[in-house]
């Protein structure tokens, strides 16, 4: 689901290059304050400004296994000046599905606010001194920030000198532990937005210039579906009828075009306003938009449903709404009016199910399943009705464009019946979607391969007009426009075959499952390759029979054996543009030939879920958690020498572990990629 909901969506987060440069900052500033309560008794506010796009976390994890650094204050108290009262407030938080790890944190975004009472036994201290230990982390990468030190003035007119950082690191000698705030219960907590905080900026608050060009992708996808809704024989003849109605029962010319304009604009509205229960249930569940992405019963449940709307389209049967209820809104359509155009306008979007319920299927099924969540699923509809709705509108104004339409006819039945093709082809998307998070092999690479090569054969064929189909006219001819078309999907079913036998099949990345999920993972050449290369201990042929290492230490004794410098791929089984890089950039030949003859390739999936061994597990110094599977090994050596977390991530270095060059990511561009190989083997 993951590839396609990219494909879908936001096309130009998927092929813009990112670079990350493994430089270390601070996104983050920190503040604090005091509110004098009286009776000894103080109120230290602490508040964390963030940088636009970047996070910092809750006290409290989710999840102790998984997951970012919660935050931690830390007071530097030993004489019993004062104490803490209760636990630690925090104001701003909210859970969410987060890619970087893989499952629901609690964070912050724009400003964190931490509240800590406390009571003073010492009245001539003048100031608090304390730490925040944080993780601050954006949708790419993850920085273990430096500790911050806090001053809290309980005295305005207090001077701070050298001697705070004298406390602090006696504290330290001395391996004398600080009073750590105690985490606020949030296990009501159930809003994905910040909770109220009103010192927010409102500037700060909205959508980022990305979530704009994520909702205008969506919106002209959903567009260009309600468009082709429009050309299916349950709402293409509907168009003449329905303006000359408008036209010729009105009083006049001008009352009749504000009538059809309202009626576009009344099947617009009636789709947005099924988008509206989604909004409740997102608030009562933040999550749910993440399950349709996530859970494999629903991706089979969509995949059902895509395969019986085909099956409509196709002409076997009708999806049409209850007789009854069509018969009650077209009677109500007789009102005039107002309320009676819309009325009729909601008779059109019942009437016309049968062909709209299948298009507007897919709408739903590829938005539910993005993480655009309620407002992306509106905007969805909102594009959908616009494309569905517009015809109307501007055929009611100017009526004699209506003379330049194509007739009704069985071309019509052709669009209905290409869309169905089209629908089965992405229920196949669906199931394997479920396939890849069960890892259960039903539909593996070249299966999934030759199941497009089936539907869009078939499709050849229908276009051709060799195959025919219940609804299809016996003497129709072919079209000019069908028969490009079908030499078209010809072309692309040719393209295919290839992929049967290992071809990465660019121009479809991302909906096929990746390579390494295949009967034979470096295609029939590669596999014969395999046995007959004299592989150093502990390699495997990775993707185009390159030569990886699946062990950082290993690799790197290689590397040190062999006189060559290490590609240190910090990748992952999930990871979506890890596969664009390996089928896109590293198969191309000036790429190629560098990781095959010039380079060590070391892999390392900071998702391998396999446990290291017992003997093996360690405590991490970066998050202070326990290290229990290899994946979580390299993740943690990821963070530790580069504070990002974050795949793909390229480190080239030497045999001893040292950069030549400054790291990067995801960098779709291969001359770009081949230049920065090569200048770290010039180094």
């Amino acid at each position: 689901m993951e590839k396609m909901r990219k494909l879908l969506i936001a096309f130009t987060i998927l092929f813009a290059g990112i670079t990350i440069q493994a430089q270390v900052f601070d996104p983050t500033s920190w503040e604090t304050a005091v509110q004098d309560l009286g009776d000894d008794q103080y109120e230290l506010v602490t508040t964390a400004i963030l940088e636009p796009g970047w996070h910092i976390y809750s006290q409290v994890a989710i999840d102790a296994e998984i997951g970012p650094t919660p935050t931690q204050l830390r007071f530097y108290e030993s004489d019993g000046n004062f104490q803490l009262l209760g636990s630690n407030e925090e104001i701003g938080t909210y859970a969410e599905y987060t890619e970087v790890w893989g499952a629901d944190v609690l964070q912050f975004k724009n400003q964190a606010v931490f509240k800590q009472k406390i009571k003073v036994q010492n009245r001539d201290l003048s100031y608090i001194i304390a730490e925040a230990v944080f993780m601050v982390c954006d949708d790419e990468r993850c920085i273990q920030g430096t500790p911050e030190v806090l001053i809290y003035k309980l005295n305005p007119d207090a001077v701070i000198g050298d001697e705070v950082t004298t406390i602090i690191d006696t504290y330290y000698e001395n391996d004398q532990e600080p009073l750590t705030a105690t985490a606020p219960d949030l296990s009501n907590l159930s809003s994905s937005t910040p909770t109220s905080n009103k010192s927010i900026d409102v500037e700060t608050t909205g959508f980022t210039e990305e979530d704009s060009n994520d909702l205008s992708t969506i919106f002209i996808l959903c567009l260009l579906a309600g468009f082709s809704a429009l050309l299916t024989p349950c709402v293409y003849p509907m168009i003449p009828m329905t303006v000359s109605f408008f036209t010729k029962q009105s009083e006049n010319k001008t009352k009749g075009k504000f009538q059809g304009l309202l009626y576009g604009f009344f099947i617009l509205l009636i789709y947005v306003l099924c988008s509206l229960p989604f909004h409740l249930f997102q608030s009562v569940s933040p999550d749910i938009f993440n399950e349709f992405s996530t859970n494999p019963y629903l991706n089979i449940f969509f995949f059902v449903i895509f395969v019986v709307f085909a099956i409509s389209f196709f002409g076997a049967f009708e999806i049409t709404m209850p007789n009854s209820l069509i018969n009650k809104v077209d009677k109500a359509s007789t009102v005039g009016g107002v309320v009676g155009v819309f009325f009729m306008a909601l008779t059109l979007v019942l009437v016309s199910f049968s062909c709209t319920g299948p298009v507007i299927g897919g709408v739903l099924g590829s938005v539910l399943s993005s993480d655009g969540g309620a407002t992306a699923l509106s905007v969805g509809l909102a594009g959908f009705g616009f494309g569905l709705g517009i015809p109307f509108a501007l055929f009611a104004i100017f009526p004699s464009w209506m003379n330049n339409l194509p007739k009704s006819g069985g071309w019509l039945n052709t669009v209905k019946v290409f869309l169905g093709f089209l629908e089965l082809a992405f229920a196949f998307k669906f199931l394997s979607n479920a396939d890849l998070v069960w890892q259960a092999g039903w539909i593996q690479r070249e299966l999934f391969i030759a199941i497009w090569i089936a539907i869009f054969g078939a499709m050849t064929i229908y276009l051709f007009g060799k195959l025919r189909l219940p609804h299809d006219d016996k003497d129709q001819s072919i079209s000019v426009g069908r028969l490009l078309l079908a030499i078209l999907t010809f072309c692309f079913t040719l393209y295919l075959i290839p992929g049967l036998w290992g071809a990465p099949l660019k121009l479809i990345s991302g909906f096929p499952p990746p390579m390494t999920y295949s009967e034979s993972p470096n295609g029939f050449a590669g596999t014969a390759s395999a046995d007959t290369i004299d592989l150093p201990e502990g390699a495997h042929l990775a993707v185009h029979d390159i030569v990886a290492f699946d062990n950082y230490e290993a690799g790197l004794e290689y590397a040190q054996e062999v006189g060559k410098p290490a590609l240190i791929d910090f990748t992952g089984w999930a990871c979506v543009n890890c596969r664009k890089m390996e089928e896109r950039v590293w198969g191309e030949p000036e790429v190629l030939d560098l990781l095959k003859n010039e380079i060590v390739l070391i892999s390392l999936y900071v998702d391998e879920r396999e446990d290291l061994p017992t003997g093996e597990q360690y405590i991490s110094n970066v998050t202070g958690k326990k290290i229990r599977t290899i994946g979580n090994k390299w993740s943690d050596l990821q963070i530790e020498k580069y504070q990002v977390n974050a795949q793909p991530f390229y480190a080239l270095v030497d045999a001893d572990g040292n950069d030549l060059v400054a790291p990067i990511g995801y960098t779709p561009d291969v001359s770009e990629y081949a230049n920065w190989l090569k200048s770290a083997l010039n180094n």
